[in-house]
């Protein structure tokens, strides 16, 4: 029984990744062609995103334990956290480099530092899943089968996820009070999952927290399409009003951590359960 729950976390950690890594995929290809991928580094993110899907998708998919981990699987996941760890450090260069640096008006305009952070995130969420299916008790230092470590990396992924919610929705003035959901509901989810982290002990709002953050992130991407529909052309126009905005790639992400977060939780049950 302990070992068929620590499987199904498995899954659901894989599926929170895979989600993640797909709003990466569609949002750099998305971000990188209107930058005319005028760095080739540009192409790294796409391909190391849909390495990331095809792998966990897989195990968050079909069910069977993985068995060992092999190398090309974690490759895999390496070459996704170099790859986004990588991008942030030149995220973070392109708005040093502008006039004013690291200002507000930089963050706002500049290469988003979310988007390859999330990349670090799905590889590193997409390990722990194929390790915890495979049967091993941590990730290097860093031990699973508690959950507790597994829900703290949640809730900064979480926290980082609305952070950059909040600075998007501040540039668009927070027109529609809609635009408050995202700003909101996932930091109390963040902080009721820190919580947890923290005791081991699971609340209610813990979990109802985490599920109404998932519900967020697909109401978030219904929300941005619409956004889309409304510049000039609407959806006929779409090669134009795709790279406008809103980003309709970006509030899945929110999803991907919220299940993440969720399979954590089933770990920390199992786990206080003995």
């Amino acid at each position: 029984m302990s070992g068929d729950i620590t499987h199904r976390a498995a899954q659901w950690i894989a599926g929170g990744a895979t989600l993640v890594a797909g709003s990466v995929l569609s949002d750099s290809a998305i971000e990188h062609y209107r930058g005319s991928f005028a760095n080739k580094a540009m192409f790294l993110p796409l391909g190391a995103s849909a390495l990331s899907i095809v792998h966990d998708g897989n195990l968050a998919a079909r069910g069977a334990r993985t068995g060992a981990v092999g190398s090309w699987t974690s490759g895999t996941h390496a070459a996704s956290v170099g790859v986004g760890a990588a991008g942030l450090g030149f995220h973070v260069y392109n708005i040093a480099k502008q006039p004013g640096g690291f200002s507000l008006g930089n963050f706002f305009y500049q290469a988003p530092i979310g988007a390859p952070a999330a990349l670090v995130f799905a590889g590193a969420l997409g390990a722990a899943a194929h390790a915890l299916s495979s049967g091993a008790s941590a990730l290097g230092p860093v031990p699973l089968q508690s959950g507790r470590a597994l829900a703290g990396f949640t809730a900064l992924g979480l926290a980082g996820t609305a952070g950059e919610a909040a600075l998007l929705h501040f540039r668009g003035a927070y027109h529609n009070p809609a635009m408050w959901l995202p700003v909101t509901i996932p930091p109390m989810a963040a902080l009721a999952l820190a919580r947890t982290a923290l005791t081991g002990r699971v609340h209610w709002v813990t979990t109802a927290s985490l599920a109404a953050t998932a519900a967020l992130g697909l109401l978030g991407t219904a929300f941005h399409a619409y956004g889309v529909s409304r510049n000039m052309g609407g959806w006929k126009n779409w090669r134009q009003n795709l790279l406008a905005g809103p980003p309709v790639a970006a509030p899945p992400a929110f999803a991907g951590v919220a299940i993440a977060g969720l399979g954590a939780l089933l770990l920390i049950r199992r786990f206080s359960r003995g």
